[in-house]
């Protein structure tokens, strides 16, 4: 779509040329790796002259570093929560004197593989309204790093709810705000709020999505062949942007091939060009842009299957999905939804034989997706343990450990062998026995052990109890591979902090899940 007439191009280049310097600048990075260069970074500012000595050299600068600043009515980032601490159980000091930097590099060091108790303690901490750290004023690392491990575990929707409430002039901020909303279709708003906030300074092809996304086909043209003549877009994304605001001109021609790490703009372009990309090789945030009315159930399934898995949308959301329509076909998740329809019919209508006969193979099918937790939480208070055959009533009861009322599970099951005996002493917190294996003395010894670890000391000593907890949590992670003395550790510090609760559910799950991680 060529754009004539010297005086308009002219125009166009000279209005647009501080974007154009803006993006060519070093774009700061990212925690994670497929954000959108959807905002440019501003030009830095030049730094202060500083005047010569006497005999050579320069005085040292009496200026401060640089500060990130922020209105006045604005509120501060890491002063943003979506829970209060006393509904959280953690106290509202937690960050105590650890400096904002320290603990975002913790946070973004946990690792993404994690048992469900470690990641739901996790997911808390990245929601909670703490009082922010002691230099949040002059840096947003802690609350980027929370948005960004958010993204990173496909929780859009409470990363969505945090960036509501944040400032919008700030790039960074932005830039997450319009890479969720393309991932949850929700990209007119974003494009509305970036034509609304004269601070941000969107690229090329943010500008040109916009554009087009409003209607307005003619400047967003234009803008490409600005883009063009500034020499600011690759021969890649030359090649989408045209196809996608004007598709009849590559009619027979073969689409650019998509990038194996696309951004979410990147992802959307090529949706809109009628060549959508499989989103299961791609980061899991990406997974939620399956969950729309527009793709089909088996992608539908497979996405929420992942998601689940990581607790990034509720389970009762994924068991939905399983009994949306009867199963097409067979093998793979047409079978995991099968298995799903059996074991409603048995639990509706069927015999104690028919929950019994239907129970082995769905929890065979939760295993291998690693959604036992969410299939508990479902099932679990629909199952009468006592009333299924013996040989099913040690499954149902490790199934009910799994979920939140497992202290009752545990007081109202007759034990019938010494691992029955020792998991619920664990669910009562009350382990008295004293195993041969390695890794049941560790999770013996994290919950009757007090006091505060050595390995913790320096967190606690310094008040730095919160870097200590995300230590924690890396810790009993790592520790499951094989350093019990971790996990060990690592309960008896959660313990010390009052979450004995989490404590207590971890340890159940390291041992009924039988994975490590």
């Amino acid at each position: 779509m060529p754009i004539r007439g010297a005086q308009t191009l002219s125009l166009v280049l000279t209005i647009l040329a501080p974007v154009a310097a803006a993006a060519q600048t070093d774009a700061p990075l990212s925690a994670i790796d497929w954000l959108s260069d959807s905002v440019a970074k501003p030009a830095a500012l030049p730094a202060p002259a500083v005047p010569a000595q006497p005999g050579g050299g320069t005085a040292a600068s009496a200026l401060p570093a640089d500060v990130a600043t922020l209105p006045l009515d604005a509120p501060m980032p890491d002063a943003i929560g979506l829970l209060g601490p006393e509904e959280a159980g953690l106290p509202d000091d937690l960050w105590g004197a650890s400096p904002a930097a320290d603990i975002a590099r913790r946070l973004l060091a946990e690792p993404l593989d994690m048992l469900p108790e470690m990641r739901a303690l996790l997911h808390l901490i990245l929601l909670v309204r703490l009082d922010p750290p002691i230099d949040a004023s002059q840096d947003t690392s802690l609350f980027l790093a929370r948005i960004d491990r958010l993204l990173q575990m496909g929780h859009l929707g409470e990363a969505a709810a945090l960036l509501d409430r944040a400032p919008l002039n700030d790039p960074e901020i932005f830039r997450r705000i319009f890479d969720v909303a393309l991932l949850t279709g929700t990209e007119d708003a974003a494009c509305h709020t970036m034509r609304g906030t004269p601070e941000i300074s969107p690229t090329y092809p943010a500008r040109i999505f916009c554009l087009a996304r409003g209607g307005d086909w003619q400047a967003a043209a234009l803008t490409l062949e600005t883009a063009k003549a500034l020499d600011i877009l690759t021969e890649d994304e030359d090649h989408l942007l045209a196809r996608f605001l004007d598709p009849e001109l590559f009619e027979g021609v073969d689409p650019p091939r998509p990038p194996q790490r696309p951004s979410p703009l990147t992802h959307r372009l090529f949706e809109a060009i009628g060549e959508p990309q499989a989103t299961s090789a791609l980061p899991i945030a990406f997974a939620h842009a399956d969950l729309r009315d527009t793709s089909g159930w088996r992608a539908r399934l497979l996405a929420g299957e992942r998601l689940a898995a990581t607790g990034a949308i509720d389970g009762d959301d994924i068991f939905a999905l399983y009994r949306e329509r009867r199963p097409a076909a067979s093998g793979g998740v047409w079978d995991r939804a099968a298995s799903i329809q059996a074991l409603d019919r048995a639990l509706a209508d069927g015999t104690r034989d028919d929950v019994a006969a239907a129970l082995g193979p769905v929890w065979d099918a939760m295993q291998a997706m690693q959604l036992e937790r969410p299939f508990a939480e479902e099932y679990a208070p629909r199952i009468n343990v006592g009333s299924l055959p013996a040989e099913m009533r040690g499954l149902a009861f490790r199934i009910g450990l799994l979920t939140p009322d497992f202290e009752r599970i545990a007081t109202d099951h007759p034990p019938t062998n010494p691992d029955e005996r020792f998991l619920a002493a664990i669910a009562r917190g009350t382990p008295a026995a004293t195993p041969t294996a390695p890794l049941l003395l560790a999770v013996r010894d994290g919950l009757r052990e007090t006091g505060v670890p050595d390995r913790y000391r320096i967190f606690v000593d310094e008040d730095r109890r919160g870097e200590g907890l995300l230590q924690a949590i890396n810790d009993f992670s790592d520790g499951a591979f094989g350093d019990f003395t971790k996990v060990t550790d690592a309960l008896v510090y959660l313990r010390h902090l009052g979450l004995d609760t989490a404590a207590r559910r971890a340890a159940l799950e390291l041992l009924v899940l039988e994975r490590r991680g």
